[in-house]
């Protein structure tokens, strides 16, 4: 399963999820949903939204083994 850490991150950088959609060209909803983990997205989406949280990407996603 993969997680991720956006929202922490997003709040960490006082980032609204209007503002980080922007910053990564894709809609608040995706935002939203990316976050509640019923969207994953691809990995050049994954790398925007890393890079606009100023993380690697392994910080913001990664795979938990059940």
């Amino acid at each position: 399963m993969i997680e991720n850490r956006m929202k922490e991150l997003r709040a960490r950088e006082s980032l609204t999820q209007e503002e980080l959609a922007k910053l990564t060209s894709i809609s608040r909803q995706a935002v939203l949903s990316i976050e509640n983990k019923k969207y994953i997205p691809s990995l050049e989406l994954a790398f925007r939204i890393a890079s606009a949280l100023n993380e690697p990407i392994q910080n913001v996603f990664f795979v938990v083994q059940d």
